[in-house]
Protein backbone atom coordinates (compact mmCIF):
# COMPACT_ATOMS: atom_id res chain seq x y z
CA UNK A 1 0.00 0.00 0.00
CA UNK A 2 2.62 2.45 0.67
CA UNK A 3 4.91 1.44 -2.04
CA UNK A 4 1.41 2.46 -4.35
CA UNK A 5 1.46 6.05 -2.31
CA UNK A 6 4.81 6.60 -2.75
CA UNK A 7 5.18 5.82 -6.64
CA UNK A 8 1.69 8.40 -7.41
CA UNK A 9 3.62 10.95 -4.95
CA UNK A 10 6.37 10.31 -7.62
CA UNK A 11 4.64 10.45 -10.53
CA UNK A 12 2.78 13.57 -9.54
CA UNK A 13 6.26 15.52 -8.76
CA UNK A 14 7.45 14.01 -12.40
CA UNK A 15 4.47 15.27 -14.08
CA UNK A 16 3.34 18.80 -12.58
CA UNK A 17 7.61 19.32 -12.28
CA UNK A 18 9.22 17.66 -14.59
CA UNK A 19 6.69 17.46 -17.73
CA UNK A 20 3.66 19.67 -17.56
CA UNK A 21 5.78 22.97 -17.17
CA UNK A 22 7.25 22.54 -20.52
CA UNK A 23 4.38 22.70 -22.29
CA UNK A 24 3.87 26.35 -21.77
CA UNK A 25 5.34 27.34 -25.17
CA UNK A 26 4.58 24.60 -27.71
CA UNK A 27 0.74 25.45 -25.93
CA UNK A 28 1.20 29.02 -27.26
CA UNK A 29 2.75 27.92 -30.82
CA UNK A 30 5.62 29.73 -30.21
CA UNK A 31 9.23 27.81 -31.83
CA UNK A 32 11.12 26.46 -29.02
CA UNK A 33 14.22 24.25 -27.59
CA UNK A 34 13.58 20.69 -26.19
CA UNK A 35 14.05 21.48 -22.46
CA UNK A 36 15.70 18.68 -19.77
CA UNK A 37 13.03 17.89 -16.73
CA UNK A 38 13.69 19.84 -13.92
CA UNK A 39 16.64 21.93 -15.61
CA UNK A 40 14.88 23.49 -18.75
CA UNK A 41 17.26 24.80 -20.83
CA UNK A 42 19.99 25.92 -18.69
CA UNK A 43 21.01 22.99 -17.26
CA UNK A 44 24.76 23.23 -19.07
CA UNK A 45 25.15 26.18 -17.77
CA UNK A 46 24.22 24.83 -13.92
CA UNK A 47 26.34 22.05 -14.23
CA UNK A 48 29.13 24.62 -15.81
CA UNK A 49 30.03 22.01 -18.57
CA UNK A 50 29.54 25.25 -21.46
CA UNK A 51 30.16 29.00 -20.83
CA UNK A 52 26.93 30.91 -21.11
CA UNK A 53 27.51 33.14 -23.79
CA UNK A 54 28.41 29.86 -26.24
CA UNK A 55 25.10 28.12 -24.93
CA UNK A 56 23.02 31.38 -25.97
CA UNK A 57 24.98 30.77 -29.35
CA UNK A 58 23.61 27.77 -29.99
CA UNK A 59 20.23 29.02 -28.91
CA UNK A 60 20.64 32.23 -31.66
CA UNK A 61 22.06 30.29 -34.46
CA UNK A 62 19.73 27.48 -34.41
CA UNK A 63 16.64 29.38 -34.61
CA UNK A 64 18.21 31.50 -37.46
CA UNK A 65 14.59 31.86 -39.38
CA UNK A 66 12.83 32.85 -36.35
CA UNK A 67 12.16 36.56 -34.54
CA UNK A 68 11.39 34.76 -31.16
CA UNK A 69 12.55 31.00 -29.17
CA UNK A 70 11.05 29.99 -26.09
CA UNK A 71 13.08 28.60 -23.29
CA UNK A 72 13.12 27.62 -19.63
CA UNK A 73 15.33 28.52 -17.26
CA UNK A 74 14.56 25.29 -14.59
CA UNK A 75 10.80 25.25 -15.02
CA UNK A 76 10.18 28.71 -15.75
CA UNK A 77 9.82 29.97 -19.23
CA UNK A 78 11.20 32.93 -20.70
CA UNK A 79 11.03 34.21 -24.36
CA UNK A 80 14.57 34.93 -26.43
CA UNK A 81 14.43 37.61 -28.75
CA UNK A 82 16.21 37.79 -31.88
CA UNK A 83 14.53 40.57 -34.06
CA UNK A 84 15.56 44.08 -33.58
CA UNK A 85 11.98 46.11 -34.40
CA UNK A 86 10.66 44.05 -31.90
CA UNK A 87 13.48 44.67 -29.26
CA UNK A 88 12.89 48.47 -30.00
CA UNK A 89 9.04 47.73 -29.32
CA UNK A 90 9.91 45.70 -26.20
CA UNK A 91 12.64 48.22 -24.76
CA UNK A 92 11.33 51.88 -26.02
CA UNK A 93 7.86 51.69 -27.61
CA UNK A 94 5.89 49.28 -25.02
CA UNK A 95 8.30 50.28 -22.03
CA UNK A 96 4.98 50.28 -19.85
CA UNK A 97 4.81 47.30 -20.53
CA UNK A 98 8.53 45.85 -19.64
CA UNK A 99 9.46 48.29 -17.37
CA UNK A 100 11.35 46.14 -15.00
CA UNK A 101 14.21 43.61 -15.12
CA UNK A 102 13.84 39.97 -13.93
CA UNK A 103 13.68 39.36 -9.81
CA UNK A 104 17.46 37.63 -8.80
CA UNK A 105 16.30 38.28 -5.09
CA UNK A 106 13.57 38.13 -3.03
CA UNK A 107 11.97 41.20 -1.87
CA UNK A 108 13.31 41.83 1.55
CA UNK A 109 15.92 39.13 1.77
CA UNK A 110 18.77 42.10 0.37
CA UNK A 111 17.45 45.61 0.83
CA UNK A 112 20.38 47.37 -0.92
CA UNK A 113 19.99 45.14 -4.19
CA UNK A 114 16.08 45.48 -4.07
CA UNK A 115 16.54 49.20 -3.59
CA UNK A 116 19.18 49.74 -6.70
CA UNK A 117 18.30 51.32 -9.86
CA UNK A 118 18.98 47.83 -11.77
CA UNK A 119 16.27 45.94 -9.74
CA UNK A 120 14.00 48.71 -8.26
CA UNK A 121 10.20 47.51 -8.60
CA UNK A 122 7.08 49.81 -9.88
CA UNK A 123 7.24 52.25 -12.77
CA UNK A 124 6.59 55.40 -10.97
CA UNK A 125 9.17 54.40 -8.34
CA UNK A 126 11.59 53.52 -10.54
CA UNK A 127 11.49 56.87 -13.04
CA UNK A 128 11.47 59.07 -9.64
CA UNK A 129 14.99 57.48 -8.57
CA UNK A 130 16.26 57.10 -12.21
CA UNK A 131 15.20 61.18 -12.90
CA UNK A 132 16.67 61.91 -9.75
CA UNK A 133 19.63 60.39 -10.46
CA UNK A 134 20.36 61.13 -14.18
CA UNK A 135 21.62 64.61 -13.82
CA UNK A 136 24.38 63.23 -11.84
CA UNK A 137 25.42 61.29 -14.57
CA UNK A 138 25.46 64.36 -17.74
CA UNK A 139 28.82 64.72 -19.40
CA UNK A 140 29.31 67.54 -17.76
CA UNK A 141 29.34 66.02 -14.57
CA UNK A 142 31.95 63.40 -15.89
CA UNK A 143 34.11 66.43 -16.91
CA UNK A 144 34.00 67.14 -13.21
CA UNK A 145 35.53 64.14 -12.33
CA UNK A 146 37.79 63.50 -15.13
CA UNK A 147 40.66 64.88 -13.02
CA UNK A 148 40.05 62.92 -10.08
CA UNK A 149 40.27 59.43 -12.75
CA UNK A 150 43.64 60.95 -14.24
CA UNK A 151 45.08 60.98 -10.67
CA UNK A 152 44.28 57.10 -10.66
CA UNK A 153 45.55 56.85 -14.24
CA UNK A 154 48.81 58.48 -13.62
CA UNK A 155 49.28 55.99 -10.05
CA UNK A 156 48.48 53.24 -12.98
CA UNK A 157 51.41 53.81 -15.10
CA UNK A 158 53.49 54.88 -12.19
CA UNK A 159 53.34 51.58 -10.51
CA UNK A 160 54.14 49.66 -13.68
CA UNK A 161 57.07 51.38 -15.05
CA UNK A 162 60.55 49.41 -15.36
CA UNK A 163 62.62 51.48 -17.23
CA UNK A 164 63.48 48.46 -19.69
CA UNK A 165 61.41 45.21 -18.66
CA UNK A 166 58.03 43.65 -19.64
CA UNK A 167 55.65 43.90 -16.94
CA UNK A 168 53.75 40.37 -17.40
CA UNK A 169 50.01 40.77 -15.77
CA UNK A 170 46.98 39.86 -15.46
CA UNK A 171 44.87 42.66 -16.97
CA UNK A 172 41.85 42.10 -14.97
CA UNK A 173 43.36 42.03 -11.94
CA UNK A 174 45.29 45.28 -13.02
CA UNK A 175 41.94 46.91 -14.17
CA UNK A 176 39.86 45.84 -11.52
CA UNK A 177 42.44 47.79 -9.07
CA UNK A 178 42.47 50.38 -10.78
CA UNK A 179 38.65 50.17 -11.57
CA UNK A 180 37.99 50.37 -7.50
CA UNK A 181 40.69 53.32 -7.20
CA UNK A 182 38.47 55.18 -9.77
CA UNK A 183 35.15 54.39 -8.43
CA UNK A 184 36.28 54.68 -4.45
CA UNK A 185 37.50 58.06 -5.48
CA UNK A 186 34.87 59.37 -7.55
CA UNK A 187 32.18 57.49 -5.98
CA UNK A 188 32.78 57.68 -2.48
CA UNK A 189 35.04 60.50 -1.95
CA UNK A 190 38.08 57.59 -0.56
CA UNK A 191 41.35 57.87 -1.98
CA UNK A 192 43.13 53.92 -1.86
CA UNK A 193 45.88 53.11 -3.83
CA UNK A 194 45.24 49.27 -4.75
CA UNK A 195 48.39 48.21 -6.74
CA UNK A 196 50.81 48.93 -3.79
CA UNK A 197 48.39 48.33 -1.17
CA UNK A 198 46.76 45.42 -2.94
CA UNK A 199 44.62 44.41 0.62
CA UNK A 200 43.33 47.82 1.36
CA UNK A 201 39.50 46.93 3.00
CA UNK A 202 37.64 48.73 0.04
CA UNK A 203 39.05 46.71 -2.88
CA UNK A 204 38.69 43.38 -0.79
CA UNK A 205 34.69 44.16 -0.18
CA UNK A 206 34.97 45.04 -3.58
CA UNK A 207 36.05 41.57 -4.57
CA UNK A 208 33.52 40.08 -2.48
CA UNK A 209 30.88 42.03 -3.89
CA UNK A 210 31.76 41.31 -7.48
CA UNK A 211 32.27 37.44 -7.20
CA UNK A 212 30.17 35.68 -8.74
CA UNK A 213 31.93 33.02 -10.35
CA UNK A 214 31.83 29.37 -9.47
CA UNK A 215 29.01 28.25 -7.57
CA UNK A 216 28.21 31.95 -7.07
CA UNK A 217 27.08 32.62 -10.44
CA UNK A 218 24.48 29.77 -9.96
CA UNK A 219 22.23 32.80 -7.64
CA UNK A 220 20.90 34.14 -11.17
CA UNK A 221 19.48 31.21 -12.20
CA UNK A 222 18.36 29.44 -9.17
CA UNK A 223 14.34 30.53 -8.64
CA UNK A 224 13.37 32.69 -6.39
CA UNK A 225 11.09 30.24 -3.56
CA UNK A 226 14.17 28.60 -3.40
CA UNK A 227 16.50 31.48 -2.83
CA UNK A 228 13.65 32.74 -0.15
CA UNK A 229 14.12 29.90 1.68
CA UNK A 230 18.02 29.32 1.64
CA UNK A 231 17.74 33.81 2.27
CA UNK A 232 20.20 33.74 -0.66
CA UNK A 233 21.74 37.32 -1.01
CA UNK A 234 23.09 39.12 -3.78
CA UNK A 235 25.93 40.50 -0.95
CA UNK A 236 27.13 38.73 1.67
CA UNK A 237 26.36 40.92 5.04
CA UNK A 238 30.23 41.86 5.56
CA UNK A 239 29.63 43.86 2.19
CA UNK A 240 26.14 45.22 2.87
CA UNK A 241 27.48 46.56 6.51
CA UNK A 242 30.60 48.04 5.51
CA UNK A 243 28.88 49.95 2.50
CA UNK A 244 26.28 51.04 4.74
CA UNK A 245 28.80 52.42 7.16
CA UNK A 246 30.93 53.73 4.91
CA UNK A 247 27.55 56.42 2.98
CA UNK A 248 26.60 57.26 6.99
CA UNK A 249 30.03 58.04 8.43
CA UNK A 250 30.85 59.98 4.58
CA UNK A 251 27.51 61.44 4.96
CA UNK A 252 27.66 62.72 8.83
CA UNK A 253 31.08 64.41 7.92
CA UNK A 254 30.17 65.67 4.59
CA UNK A 255 27.03 67.73 6.28
CA UNK A 256 28.67 68.55 9.62
CA UNK A 257 31.55 70.38 7.95
CA UNK A 258 30.38 71.66 4.86
CA UNK A 259 32.97 69.51 2.86
CA UNK A 260 31.98 69.38 -0.73
CA UNK A 261 34.19 67.26 -3.15
CA UNK A 262 33.11 66.45 -7.05
CA UNK A 263 32.24 63.22 -6.68
CA UNK A 264 29.28 60.98 -7.02
CA UNK A 265 28.02 61.36 -3.32
CA UNK A 266 28.36 64.53 -3.29
CA UNK A 267 26.20 64.74 -6.42
CA UNK A 268 24.01 62.14 -4.93
CA UNK A 269 23.70 64.75 -1.84
CA UNK A 270 22.76 67.22 -4.30
CA UNK A 271 20.28 64.61 -5.58
CA UNK A 272 18.60 64.56 -2.58
CA UNK A 273 18.08 68.10 -1.62
CA UNK A 274 16.88 68.77 -5.01
CA UNK A 275 20.15 70.87 -6.40
CA UNK A 276 20.64 68.99 -9.47
CA UNK A 277 20.65 70.45 -12.28
CA UNK A 278 20.49 68.47 -15.82
CA UNK A 279 22.90 71.30 -17.64
CA UNK A 280 24.96 68.37 -20.20
CA UNK A 281 25.77 71.07 -22.85
CA UNK A 282 29.82 69.62 -23.41
CA UNK A 283 31.50 67.10 -25.40
CA UNK A 284 30.07 63.71 -25.34
CA UNK A 285 31.88 60.34 -24.67
CA UNK A 286 31.48 58.65 -28.05
CA UNK A 287 29.44 56.69 -30.65
CA UNK A 288 28.63 53.90 -27.53
CA UNK A 289 26.88 55.97 -25.23
CA UNK A 290 23.03 55.71 -24.20
CA UNK A 291 20.66 58.88 -24.40
CA UNK A 292 18.38 59.56 -21.63
CA UNK A 293 14.49 58.94 -22.31
CA UNK A 294 12.01 61.45 -22.24
CA UNK A 295 9.85 59.36 -19.91
CA UNK A 296 12.68 59.84 -17.65
CA UNK A 297 13.40 63.84 -18.59
CA UNK A 298 9.51 64.07 -17.96
CA UNK A 299 9.36 62.78 -14.62
CA UNK A 300 12.24 64.88 -13.50
CA UNK A 301 9.31 67.78 -13.35
CA UNK A 302 7.32 65.07 -10.95
CA UNK A 303 7.40 65.15 -6.80
CA UNK A 304 9.94 62.75 -5.86
CA UNK A 305 10.07 60.69 -2.60
CA UNK A 306 12.75 61.33 0.03
CA UNK A 307 15.87 59.80 -0.59
CA UNK A 308 17.17 57.91 2.38
CA UNK A 309 20.96 56.77 3.22
CA UNK A 310 20.26 53.22 2.64
CA UNK A 311 19.16 54.53 -1.12
CA UNK A 312 22.06 56.40 -1.33
CA UNK A 313 24.22 53.07 -0.17
CA UNK A 314 22.47 51.31 -2.76
CA UNK A 315 22.93 53.61 -5.92
CA UNK A 316 26.52 53.71 -4.57
CA UNK A 317 26.90 50.16 -4.73
CA UNK A 318 25.23 49.32 -8.10
CA UNK A 319 27.41 52.07 -9.06
CA UNK A 320 30.63 50.46 -7.75
CA UNK A 321 29.76 47.29 -9.05
CA UNK A 322 29.70 48.88 -12.79
CA UNK A 323 32.63 50.19 -12.08
CA UNK A 324 35.02 47.12 -10.30
CA UNK A 325 33.92 44.53 -12.78
CA UNK A 326 32.31 45.49 -16.08
CA UNK A 327 34.31 48.84 -16.43
CA UNK A 328 37.39 46.68 -15.96
CA UNK A 329 36.07 43.93 -18.28
CA UNK A 330 35.88 46.06 -21.04
CA UNK A 331 39.02 47.45 -20.20
CA UNK A 332 40.68 43.76 -20.37
CA UNK A 333 39.76 42.79 -23.89
CA UNK A 334 40.08 46.15 -25.39
CA UNK A 335 43.79 45.64 -23.88
CA UNK A 336 43.60 42.06 -25.53
CA UNK A 337 42.30 43.13 -28.65
CA UNK A 338 45.13 45.64 -28.87
CA UNK A 339 47.65 43.15 -28.22
CA UNK A 340 46.78 41.13 -31.06
CA UNK A 341 45.76 43.68 -33.53
CA UNK A 342 49.48 45.22 -33.80
CA UNK A 343 48.51 47.30 -36.97
CA UNK A 344 45.25 48.33 -34.93
CA UNK A 345 47.60 49.58 -32.01
CA UNK A 346 50.21 51.09 -33.64
CA UNK A 347 47.45 53.34 -35.81
CA UNK A 348 46.09 54.40 -32.24
CA UNK A 349 49.16 54.91 -30.70
CA UNK A 350 50.05 57.70 -33.43
CA UNK A 351 46.60 59.42 -32.66
CA UNK A 352 47.28 59.40 -28.97
CA UNK A 353 50.71 60.52 -29.32
CA UNK A 354 49.62 63.67 -31.76
CA UNK A 355 46.98 64.62 -29.38
CA UNK A 356 49.53 63.84 -26.32
CA UNK A 357 51.74 66.31 -27.98
CA UNK A 358 49.83 69.07 -28.99
CA UNK A 359 48.76 69.23 -24.88
CA UNK A 360 51.98 69.28 -23.73
CA UNK A 361 51.40 65.63 -21.57
CA UNK A 362 48.33 66.86 -20.39
CA UNK A 363 45.02 66.04 -22.49
CA UNK A 364 42.26 67.63 -21.12
CA UNK A 365 38.50 65.94 -21.00
CA UNK A 366 38.09 67.53 -24.51
CA UNK A 367 41.44 66.36 -26.12
CA UNK A 368 40.15 62.55 -24.66
CA UNK A 369 37.05 62.36 -26.26
CA UNK A 370 38.47 64.38 -29.58
CA UNK A 371 40.07 60.79 -30.25
CA UNK A 372 37.99 59.61 -32.99
CA UNK A 373 40.12 56.13 -33.85
CA UNK A 374 40.29 55.40 -30.12
CA UNK A 375 36.39 55.99 -30.10
CA UNK A 376 36.23 53.50 -33.21
CA UNK A 377 38.48 50.89 -30.71
CA UNK A 378 36.39 50.90 -28.28
CA UNK A 379 33.04 50.48 -30.18
CA UNK A 380 34.44 47.83 -31.63
CA UNK A 381 35.67 46.34 -28.54
CA UNK A 382 31.95 46.88 -26.84
CA UNK A 383 30.52 45.28 -29.90
CA UNK A 384 32.56 42.19 -29.61
CA UNK A 385 33.15 41.51 -26.60
CA UNK A 386 30.06 43.35 -24.80
CA UNK A 387 30.27 43.28 -20.95
CA UNK A 388 26.43 42.36 -20.63
CA UNK A 389 26.22 38.99 -22.38
CA UNK A 390 22.31 39.18 -22.48
CA UNK A 391 19.30 41.87 -21.45
CA UNK A 392 16.19 41.12 -20.00
CA UNK A 393 12.63 42.80 -19.23
CA UNK A 394 9.94 41.65 -17.67
CA UNK A 395 6.45 42.07 -18.64
CA UNK A 396 3.78 43.48 -15.62
CA UNK A 397 0.74 43.21 -17.81
CA UNK A 398 -0.51 41.22 -20.58
CA UNK A 399 1.06 41.45 -24.09
CA UNK A 400 0.60 39.90 -27.46
CA UNK A 401 3.44 39.91 -30.42
CA UNK A 402 1.33 39.75 -33.60
CA UNK A 403 2.43 37.75 -36.50
CA UNK A 404 4.75 38.78 -39.19
CA UNK A 405 6.56 35.83 -40.75
CA UNK A 406 3.91 33.12 -42.41
CA UNK A 407 4.60 30.83 -39.98
CA UNK A 408 3.87 33.06 -36.70
CA UNK A 409 0.81 32.89 -34.69
CA UNK A 410 -0.63 35.36 -32.88
CA UNK A 411 0.89 34.82 -29.34
CA UNK A 412 -0.40 36.72 -26.10
CA UNK A 413 2.54 37.12 -23.15
CA UNK A 414 1.33 36.94 -19.49
CA UNK A 415 2.10 39.42 -17.21
CA UNK A 416 5.31 38.80 -15.31
CA UNK A 417 6.78 37.23 -18.18
CA UNK A 418 10.70 37.50 -19.03
CA UNK A 419 12.15 38.04 -22.30
CA UNK A 420 15.94 37.90 -22.93
CA UNK A 421 17.95 40.24 -25.80
CA UNK A 422 20.99 38.49 -26.08
CA UNK A 423 23.43 41.09 -26.84
CA UNK A 424 26.51 38.94 -27.74
CA UNK A 425 24.95 36.92 -30.52
CA UNK A 426 23.22 39.35 -32.22
CA UNK A 427 26.74 41.52 -31.90
CA UNK A 428 28.18 38.43 -33.70
CA UNK A 429 25.33 37.70 -36.14
CA UNK A 430 27.05 38.20 -39.72
CA UNK A 431 23.64 39.57 -40.93
CA UNK A 432 24.41 43.17 -39.24
CA UNK A 433 28.19 42.71 -38.53
CA UNK A 434 30.00 40.95 -41.87
CA UNK A 435 33.10 39.06 -40.60
CA UNK A 436 31.44 39.46 -37.13
CA UNK A 437 35.08 37.75 -35.48
CA UNK A 438 37.12 39.81 -36.60
CA UNK A 439 38.07 42.86 -34.73
CA UNK A 440 37.74 45.66 -37.01
CA UNK A 441 37.27 49.18 -35.98
CA UNK A 442 36.62 50.47 -39.27
CA UNK A 443 32.92 49.37 -38.34
CA UNK A 444 32.49 52.59 -36.55
CA UNK A 445 33.80 55.07 -38.63
CA UNK A 446 32.03 58.12 -39.67
CA UNK A 447 31.14 56.66 -42.84
CA UNK A 448 30.20 53.00 -41.86
CA UNK A 449 28.62 54.05 -38.35
CA UNK A 450 25.58 55.07 -40.18
CA UNK A 451 25.47 51.75 -41.69
CA UNK A 452 24.38 50.12 -37.99
CA UNK A 453 21.09 48.29 -38.04
CA UNK A 454 19.33 50.51 -35.08
CA UNK A 455 18.57 47.99 -32.14
CA UNK A 456 21.81 45.93 -33.18
CA UNK A 457 24.27 47.69 -31.12
CA UNK A 458 23.55 47.30 -27.29
CA UNK A 459 26.54 47.43 -25.07
CA UNK A 460 24.90 49.29 -22.63
CA UNK A 461 21.43 48.78 -22.91
CA UNK A 462 18.42 49.63 -24.69
CA UNK A 463 15.37 52.33 -23.87
CA UNK A 464 14.59 53.84 -20.72
CA UNK A 465 16.00 51.33 -18.65
CA UNK A 466 19.61 51.54 -20.53
CA UNK A 467 23.23 51.67 -18.20
CA UNK A 468 22.66 54.88 -16.33
CA UNK A 469 26.62 55.28 -16.42
CA UNK A 470 27.47 54.67 -20.00
CA UNK A 471 29.27 57.91 -19.99
CA UNK A 472 31.28 57.18 -17.04
CA UNK A 473 32.50 53.75 -18.02
CA UNK A 474 33.33 55.45 -21.45
CA UNK A 475 35.42 57.90 -20.18
CA UNK A 476 37.56 55.55 -17.69
CA UNK A 477 38.21 53.28 -20.24
CA UNK A 478 39.49 55.69 -22.60
CA UNK A 479 41.34 57.17 -20.37
CA UNK A 480 43.59 54.25 -19.11
CA UNK A 481 43.48 52.89 -22.63
CA UNK A 482 45.14 56.01 -23.80
CA UNK A 483 47.60 56.47 -21.20
CA UNK A 484 48.62 52.45 -21.58
CA UNK A 485 49.06 53.33 -25.07
CA UNK A 486 50.99 56.42 -24.88
CA UNK A 487 53.41 54.73 -22.27
CA UNK A 488 53.26 51.01 -23.30
CA UNK A 489 53.47 48.71 -26.09
CA UNK A 490 50.27 45.87 -25.07
CA UNK A 491 52.07 42.22 -26.16
CA UNK A 492 50.92 38.91 -25.85
CA UNK A 493 53.05 36.72 -23.87
CA UNK A 494 53.07 33.09 -23.03
CA UNK A 495 50.27 32.87 -20.96
CA UNK A 496 48.24 34.78 -23.38
CA UNK A 497 45.60 32.45 -24.87
CA UNK A 498 45.35 33.28 -28.49
CA UNK A 499 42.24 33.00 -29.63
CA UNK A 500 40.01 33.41 -25.89
CA UNK A 501 37.80 30.78 -24.87
CA UNK A 502 35.08 31.87 -22.29
CA UNK A 503 35.78 30.20 -18.99
CA UNK A 504 32.30 27.71 -18.31
CA UNK A 505 32.14 28.53 -14.67
CA UNK A 506 31.57 32.25 -14.70
CA UNK A 507 28.11 34.35 -15.53
CA UNK A 508 30.29 37.50 -17.05
CA UNK A 509 32.02 37.30 -20.15
CA UNK A 510 35.91 36.00 -18.73
CA UNK A 511 38.49 33.71 -20.47
CA UNK A 512 39.08 30.59 -19.15
CA UNK A 513 42.99 31.44 -18.76
CA UNK A 514 42.64 34.71 -17.53
CA UNK A 515 44.24 37.89 -19.52
CA UNK A 516 47.46 37.63 -19.28
CA UNK A 517 49.53 40.60 -21.42
CA UNK A 518 52.91 42.21 -21.61
CA UNK A 519 53.54 46.23 -20.98
CA UNK A 520 56.29 46.80 -22.66
CA UNK A 521 57.59 50.67 -21.96
CA UNK A 522 58.37 52.80 -25.36
CA UNK A 523 62.25 53.62 -25.94
CA UNK A 524 61.65 57.00 -25.57
CA UNK A 525 59.73 57.81 -22.67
Amino acid sequence: MWLIVLISVLVCIIYFLGIKPYKHWEQKGVPYERPVPFFGNTILITLQKKAFADVLQDFYSSHSEQRYVGLYQFAAPFLLIRDPDLIKRITVKEFDVFPEHKTFAPDGVDPLWSKNLFAIKGLSKWQHMRSTLSPSFTSSKMKMMFHLMKSCSHQFIRHYWREDDIVILEMKDAFTRFANDVIANTAFGVECNSLDNPNNEFYLMGADANNFSGIKSLKFFLPLTLMKILKVRIFSKQVSTFFLNLIKETLSVREKHGVVRPDMVHLLMEARTGRTRNDDNVTDTGFAVVEESKSVKTSSKLQKPQITDEDITAQALLFFLAGFDTAATFMCFTAYELAVNTDIQDRLREEIDKIYENAKGDVSYEDLLGMKYLDMVVSESLRKWPPTIVLNRMSVKPYTIEPVLPSEKRVTLEAGTVVWIPVYTIHRDPEYYPDPEKFDPERFSDQNKQNIKPFTYLPFGSGPRNCIGSRFALLEGKLIIAEIIRNFEIVPVGKTQIPLKLSKESFSPFPEKGFWLGLKPRRHM
